[in-house]
């Protein structure tokens, strides 16, 4: 989950405020961005990004700069990212594109690669797939451990001007198996479209539940 603010340094320690256990990330090369990541147990995360110049050529910026902080996009990570995009294509997701080089520099100087595709629409996920190991990007061991017992991303809410034709290119992107009683269906998180034609900020996430220690209570994300 990409979330996108306007102080790094304030976030990362609301977040810890809230206990999560956030890690820097380090900078992007050839972007003016910067983030920190909040890792869990299943190894998603969230990852808090900021921009330290205007970037009026990404849509993250433009969301901040005219709607403010808060949920901006979401990824999934592919097995083989190259597979997924031509077999997309070959469903009739004729507007996705990719895969794209992309990367960034832990605060240690570690440099770190992999490759995104991203579909036209902000209804769907971007991929992101590692060309370096996936650990030095998302750590391990006792960061993914949070005071607030948050173990993972059990369910996210996507805003969509049209539920059907969101599920139509679900299906296309994933396979008709993604899609089973009018709901998107991945391995280990809930996808619940909520038609909001007229939202603001657009099509997109718009809400996130978390998984906690025991299988009770909520975690709020601060600002969110």
């Amino acid at each position: 989950m990409v979330i996108v603010v306007a102080q790094l340094d304030a976030a990362v320690a609301a977040y810890r405020a809230a206990g999560f256990t956030v890690v820097p990330g380090g900078s992007h090369p050839g972007r003016s961005t910067r983030n920190a990541l909040v890792v869990f147990e299943d190894g998603a995360y969230l990852e808090l990004i900021t921009y330290d110049a205007p970037s009026p050529q990404e849509r993250w910026w433009q969301v901040l700069s005219h709607h403010g902080t808060g949920l901006v996009d979401f990824a999934l990570l592919p097995q083989d990212i190259e597979a997924v995009v031509a077999a997309a294509r070959q469903r009739g997701l004729a507007r996705i594109t990719g895969p794209h080089p992309g990367g960034r520099v832990r605060p240690d100087g570690v440099q770190l690669a992999w490759q995104t595709a991203r579909q036209a629409t902000h209804d769907l996920p971007f991929l992101c797939a590692d060309v370096t190991p996936r650990a030095l990007r998302v750590p391990e061991g006792e960061v993914r451990r949070h005071a607030n017992g948050a173990l993972g991303i059990a369910e996210v809410a996507v805003a969509v001007r049209d539920v059907e034709a969101t599920l139509a290119r679900w299906r296309a992107f994933l396979g008709a198996e993604a899609v089973a009683d009018g709901q998107v269906r991945l391995a280990d998180c809930r996808i619940t479209l909520r038609p909001e034609p007229q939202r603001a900020r657009g099509e997109g996430p718009c809400a996130v539940s978390l998984a906690v220690a025991g299988g009770s209570g909520k975690v709020e994300l601060p600002g969110c």
